[in-house]
């Protein structure tokens, strides 16, 4: 039977409810992309070109650490993967994420959180880190979305 893993990265927790709605509608295992070292709120502000987010995304090249590894990410099919928008894209620690892993033969269906912005080029931007897998266009959800409705949309992709 295909099995499917939740991945998601959180700033606020936004994205980390949204992630464990998915994993409970559908029966996908959960795992956090934790950063090696968490950001702190200066670390987020946006408006503060010298914060770390800011720097991370000003460079295309910028990996910052993962804490901790999928155990047996063979064993996954489909592997959703959650984030909030940053910059019009997936945040750095996303990028981390899929070099981090042999996608080879999977689908991956990013989803993120925003109040408004869409998911922009971030899964071209996953496509090109992740050769040999198929990454679809996915979705943005506000956090209030319901378990139902994420079920619904993930069933075409299981």
């Amino acid at each position: 039977m295909p099995k499917a893993l939740v991945a998601y990265f959180s700033a606020s927790g936004v994205t980390a409810k949204v992630a464990g709605k998915l994993a409970k509608a559908t029966g996908a295992d959960l795992y956090e992309i934790a950063p090696e070292e968490p950001y702190t709120k200066a670390d987020l502000n946006w408006m503060n070109k010298k914060s770390r987010s800011s720097v991370e995304m000003n460079d295309r090249a910028s990996r910052p650490a993962i804490g901790t590894k999928v155990e047996n990410m063979e064993q996954y099919n489909t592997v959703f993967v959650g984030f909030p928008i940053w910059w019009y894209r997936e945040p750095s620690i996303i990028d981390t994420f899929m070099e981090a892993y042999d996608f080879t033969g999977k689908t991956v269906v990013p989803f993120a959180t925003s109040g408004g912005s869409g998911l922009g080029d971030s899964y071209k931007n996953m496509q090109a880190l992740a050769t040999g897998a198929k990454v679809l266009n996915g979705e943005r959800f506000s956090g209030l979305v319901s378990e139902e409705k994420l079920k619904a949309w993930a069933d075409g992709f299981l």
